[in-house]
């Protein structure tokens, strides 16, 4: 369980969160959106849910963040399954969005802006498949779209080592246990809220206060 982790292994996920924040830039993606749909869905996994989840509920134009399990072999994983790494599913979050406010491309912008994909499976302290970097594209214009973030990733200098992202075609998506959803704003004095997710957190709203909502 994430909360059972040693202080020293999330004081070295902390120092890493910290190292990434001050030398990374802000990739430059096309924000034009030529979706004719109101609303749309993407599908991401980034590590732990709790952190994506937090990140991208504060981002204009998306209307929903579900944390859940995606791209397995099993139906109905639980928690404690995914985290044996033995079902093959990654911890993700489905992203319900309208275009016309927020397009595919900026929430890219965010997914490499606020982890880590250059770490196969892991981010900082949380090792395993489950926490893979993963873009799981729900339409052709997504998986192209994914392709050429994941170029623009690996050309921008931001890391020394090579994107390591999956772009797999979205499967069947298992909503996570319900004290998953809304975790950070719930139990943000947690020591792994503190440590993990908050700096994810205030890394975001830095690097793009743009995209927060009012």
């Amino acid at each position: 369980m994430k909360l059972t982790f040693a202080f020293s292994l999330l004081l070295a996920t902390c120092v890493a969160c910290s190292h990434t924040a001050a030398t990374q830039h802000k990739l430059e993606l096309p924000t034009m959106n030529t979706s004719i749909d109101s609303i749309e869905i993407a599908t991401f996994g980034a590590g732990c849910f709790w952190c994506v989840e937090a990140v991208y509920q504060q981002v204009n134009g998306v209307i929903k963040v579900e944390s859940g399990y995606a791209g397995g072999s099993i139906k109905n994983p639980s928690y404690k399954e995914v985290c044996s790494g033995r079902t093959g599913h990654a911890e993700v979050c489905q992203i319900t969005f309208d275009p016309r406010i927020v397009s595919f491309n900026q929430l890219l912008e965010i997914f490499f802006g606020v982890h880590d994909p250059t770490t196969l499976n892991r981010q900082g302290g949380d090792v395993g498949t489950q926490y893979r970097s993963s873009i799981m594209f729900h339409s052709d214009a997504q998986k192209a779209s994914a392709e050429l973030a994941i170029k623009a990733a690996n050309e921008s200098g931001n890391w020394t080592d090579p994107v390591v992202t999956e772009v797999v075609p979205f499967d069947i998506f298992y909503r996570a246990e319900d004290y998953h959803m809304d975790y950070f704003n719930l139990h943000g004095e947690q020591p792994y809220c503190q440590m993990v997710v908050r700096p994810k957190v205030e890394k975001f709203k830095k690097t793009f206060s743009d995209y927060l909502k009012k």
